[in-house]
């Protein structure tokens, strides 16, 4: 609320118009109506020291100096959760069961912690799916994490790799497109040819129609657009 805060620094500091429009991105104008009480709009006052922007240091600072530019202050650093399991919305958690399975048939190369990270659950958990003794067995279906969104691809690829350069696996490539390369790149062609056909013919159209009309305009026109002798 930039206007506000510049008019409770107009009100409660010596600090120059200049200084006040600097910190809170106005014109100096706007400042300047705001305190010869010319502004539009009435503002009350907002502190921006109670609102951790600004020192009352920093503010004499900018009283006893003119050519000083007042700095706001830095925002709290964000809490960022570094240990324990990832956090996953309550609407996908009935999902984990599944993705679980689907890692355990899947990568039996993986193991049980680095499981837990990628979807976020427990040990106990994972023993109960490999075991077959969970309490709702019965209605797990193994699906990939990724499509149930309880991983990004890029975190499940990368630990697969992990797994399976620490087992000793070469990693599994992905061949499923490598015979039907010719066979996509010619119906692609096809495509582009059927679309530039599709274009010529209706420009065609589009030319036939134009003579016609100017035939019913100018019967003596010679269907070329132009006007017979």
């Amino acid at each position: 609320m930039p206007h506000a805060t510049a008019s409770w620094l107009v009100d409660n500091t010596a600090l120059g118009f200049d200084q006040i429009a600097e910190f809170c991105g106005l014109h100096i104008l706007e400042v300047q109506a705001i305190a010869d009480d010319t502004a539009a709009t009435k503002y009350t006052g907002r502190d921006p020291v109670r609102a951790h922007e600004l020192t009352q240091e920093e503010i004499q600072r900018g009283e006893k100096n003119s050519d000083y530019r007042l700095k706001i202050l830095a925002g709290p650093e964000p809490v960022r959760r570094t240990k324990g399991p990832r956090y996953t919305p309550v609407s996908k958690r009935q999902d984990k069961p599944d993705g679980i399975a689907w890692i355990l048939r899947n990568h039996p190369e993986i193991s049980d912690g680095a499981i837990g990270k990628l979807i976020g659950t427990t040990r106990t958990t994972i023993a109960a799916l490999r075991e077959r003794t969970h309490w709702n067995i019965a209605n797990i279906v193994p699906k990939d994490p990724v499509t149930l969104g309880l991983c990004s691809q890029r975190e499940l690829d990368g630990l697969v790799a992990k797994a399976a350069k620490k087992a000793g696996i070469e990693a599994p490539t992905d061949n499923r497109l490598a015979g039907d390369r010719e066979a996509l790149i010619t119906e692609l062609r096809r495509e582009r040819d059927d679309a530039q056909r599709r274009a010529d013919e209706a420009h065609l159209a589009e030319a036939q129609a134009i003579n016609q009309v100017a035939t019913l305009i100018d019967p003596f026109s010679n269907n070329k657009g132009h006007v017979g002798n």
